[in-house]
């Protein structure tokens, strides 16, 4: 019965890291109702999840996962939150594979749309890529494309467990905030993207615990990613900076100039325009962008100036369009 924690939750106190993951455990094994499920995420929905709280949400996803073994790769995730209510075109989709065009093995986290009408594996599914577990082709992907894709359902039961409520309620819960903290290969590198910046402080204090590699990132003006549309903050394993596009050498975007995501139809449509080359300034702008801090994340010896080139190579020479190709062609 979760009636006894609800009424703790509701009298404004908080669960310990303990108590949350035993919830999550329970939710994944059907323990209980639906309304208590509900109930439950609303009321992460009215006030800020606690770090001790986040914490323990992840470690029970991550008791439940599926494994799956990428260990012999130096690999990135690109992967936001989503949640931000902006209805951008799939920039961090897209930037995965520009970076993996440039030559970084990519291990990309993602789920359908939620609070979004596109998520990520909505993207991929409409372009023809069949998600799997199995660990021998994941690799053969790596190998072969640079890039591989973990449906977060296929190896999270507490996920495949709350699609549907989640589909239902149509807004962001905590499980936004878990997608980029459960990426079940545990890549050794990581470019994040977030709504506010209260969950990019979560973010940057569990990364350090977890002595990995991270770019956060958050556009002043509310995108979980760099949308060129205001000032940017990045936090990094190093420290903090607030960031402009005229620091990148480049224009800054309009937020129309983005929009574009909300039908699978349409963003599959701007995700074709801008691989194959036919993007707008702006679009290839804001996806360069993104895949430059990726490629810094995982190359931290690397200059912002040299990661923002090989970014835009990889797109404009045809080898992020290449990567996709090969990626689709592993399945046959």
């Amino acid at each position: 019965m979760l009636q006894p924690t609800l009424k703790t939750l509701f009298d404004y106190q908080t669960l310990t890291r303990e108590q949350a993951r035993e919830i999550l455990v329970n939710i994944t094994n059907d323990v209980y109702t639906k309304s208590e499920v509900v109930a439950f995420l609303s009321v992460f929905m009215m006030r800020s999840v606690t770090v001790e709280e986040l914490s323990g949400f992840r470690d029970g996803l991550w008791e439940l996962r599926k494994p799956v073994d990428l260990s012999g790769y130096n690999t990135v995730d690109l992967c936001g939150t989503g949640g931000d209510g902006k209805n951008t075109f799939n920039i961090s989709t897209l930037a995965s594979f520009i970076v993996a065009g440039a030559g970084i093995k990519v291990a990309k986290h993602g789920n359908y749309g939620v609070s979004s009408g596109c998520g990520s594996s909505n993207m991929l599914e409409s372009l023809g890529y069949q998600f799997t577990t199995n660990n021998d082709l994941l690799r053969k992907q790596l190998d072969k494309a640079g890039i591989c894709f973990l449906h977060a359902p296929l190896f999270h039961p507490a996920m495949k467990a709350v699609a549907p409520i989640r589909r239902e309620l149509g807004i962001k819960t905590f499980f936004n905030m878990l997608g980029p903290l459960v990426n079940p290969s545990n890549p050794t590198s990581q470019l994040v993207g977030v709504f506010d910046l209260e969950l990019a402080r979560i973010y940057q204090y569990l990364f350090q615990q977890d002595n990995k590699h991270f770019a956060i990132i958050h556009s002043t003006d509310g995108y979980d990613e760099i949308s060129l549309t205001a000032p940017f903050k990045v936090i990094t394993q190093s420290g903090e900076k607030l960031m402009t596009a005229k620091e990148l050498g480049l224009p800054a975007n309009t937020p129309e100039s983005i929009a574009g995501g909300h039908e699978v139809e349409e963003a599959a449509k701007i995700f074709s325009d801008i691989i194959e080359g036919r993007g707008t300034a702006s679009q290839k702008n804001a996806v360069i962008a993104n895949a430059a801090f990726a490629i810094q994340s995982n190359q931290p010896q690397n200059s912002l100036e040299d990661c923002l080139s090989m970014a835009r190579e990889s797109l404009e020479s045809g080898k992020a369009k290449e990567t996709l190709k090969t990626l689709l062609a592993t399945q046959n």
